[in-house]
């Protein structure tokens, strides 16, 4: 049987989401987190969360701190992170069909498409759905599920 394709998000977006988790879980007080310990933790490449934690940084979700005990810590409480900012930064615009994204172009169909507006409905609904979560609540989600901890704080 021939595997189909299937739309799905990267792991850019995926991990991006992980290591904010991570960072949001394990923190405490105020002391950074490793990128070892987050790579550790969450099964992913010190080089590639090295990679991806530089466009969490650029789009203000984190800070870094330098020095024998540095790493990062999150800029904004955890309420105000959405899944979507997220995942359009790690990924782009998130846009079911290329006529849906914000780039500027515009199809030369788009006049006459059937299609169109059914496109324009799922696509928006798609988008809140990702905006109605935050990294709160999937700190919470997480902790619901049994999983331990060793601080949490808002």
């Amino acid at each position: 049987m021939k595997k189909r394709k299937v739309m799905k998000i990267s792991t850019k977006g995926r991990y991006g989401l992980r290591i904010l988790l991570d960072i949001a879980l394990y923190r405490v007080g105020d002391k950074p987190r490793m990128i070892r310990e987050i790579a550790s933790n969450q099964e992913i490449s010190e080089k590639y969360i090295s990679r991806l934690i530089i466009e969490l940084r650029k789009a203000g979700f984190v800070r870094s701190v330098r020095g024998v005990n540095g790493g990062y810590t999150l800029t904004r409480k955890p309420e105000d992170i959405s899944v979507l900012d997220v995942l359009e930064t790690m990924e782009g615009p998130v846009a079911i069909v290329d006529c849906m994204n914000s780039s500027g172009e515009v199809c030369r169909r788009k006049s006459q498409c059937p299609t169109q507006r059914m496109w324009t409905e799922i696509n928006q609904k798609i988008r809140s759905a990702f905006a109605a979560y935050t990294l709160k609540d999937l700190v919470e989600l997480y902790i619901s599920n049994g999983e331990t901890v060793l601080d949490y704080c808002i």
